[in-house]
């Protein structure tokens, strides 16, 4: 008889009193630097989520999605639809920005983040979590074609039927090098970066997948040197440009921005 994945997470993750899951240590590096009652930027906000909530607590967010799903999370203060290139905002208008698992769907990273050092206020930080390219299942997805990811990704996680179709990947800033390379241009410099192996997600469709996966997380959090291969990569920018302008500066077109409706909207 299989042993299910739902007791080997509780066995060897949840129930240890010391038990952080990746999205509350997330959470936790927000908390850290994003100031109480901030006006901030939620990059890929999508329909109403767990983590627009969270970011609520810290101060009215502003949401922006290539999809028009995030018009209905509820979360946010304020919502726009954009083209994934030109954020329709004023210059130096929010205090923080957070992106959460979308620099890995960013086709060209150098001009997001000279737009999100151009929205930003100087001082003001950019909190990131995006997946490592050096970890082997996204070293993986990266060789998929797309197709093959809206076949299995959600289905190695485990997620209902209602879950969202995976975004197309690009991977172009998804190692500690790339990101500090691609962002120092835009006046964005690194104030902390950690490399986070948590619970093993992708196994949770079966025991065969989870047991492996689980013995890879304690050996690359047993020795730091190991830290390279870890999933993800959270990191804060801190905006140290004296405010000047892009050449991409757009400002915000009359009724771009709209108050969330209160219908209901599949997470992302």
């Amino acid at each position: 008889m299989s042993i299910p994945t739902a007791w080997l997470l509780d066995r060897y993750y949840c129930s240890k009193p010391d038990f952080v899951d990746g999205t509350a240590h997330f959470f936790g590096m927000c908390r850290d630097h994003v100031v109480p009652g901030s006006r901030i930027l939620e990059v890929g906000a999508g329909p109403t989520n767990r983590c627009s909530e969270f970011f609520a607590s810290l101060g009215p967010v502003t949401g922006v999605d290539v999809s028009d799903e995030v018009l209905g999370n509820r979360a946010l203060s304020s919502a726009a639809v954009y083209d994934g290139l030109t954020l329709p905002f004023d210059d130096a208008v929010f205090d923080a920005c957070i992106s959460n698992y979308v620099l890995e769907h960013v086709e060209h990273p150098a001009r997001h983040f000279q737009e999100v050092a151009r929205v930003l206020k100087p001082g003001g930080v950019y909190c990131v979590r995006t997946p490592n390219l050096r970890h082997y299942v996204t070293a993986g997805a990266k060789l998929l074609p797309h197709r093959m990811h809206l076949k299995i990704a959600n289905r190695l996680r485990a997620l209902d039927a209602t879950a969202h179709d995976p975004y197309p990947t690009f991977y172009r800033a998804n190692t500690p090098g790339r990101i500090r390379k691609l962002a120092a241009p835009s006046g964005l410099e690194v104030r902390d970066l950690q490399m986070i192996e948590k619970e093993p997600s992708y196994g949770l469709a079966s025991p065969l997948l989870f047991v492996p996966m689980m013995v890879y997380e304690r050996l690359v959090n047993s020795w730091s040197a190991l830290a390279v291969f870890r999933v993800n990569i959270f990191t804060v920018l801190v905006n140290a440009s004296p405010g000047r302008s892009s050449d991409f500066s757009r400002r915000p077109v009359e009724g771009n921005l709209i108050e969330p409706s209160g219908n209901e909207s599949r997470k992302s």
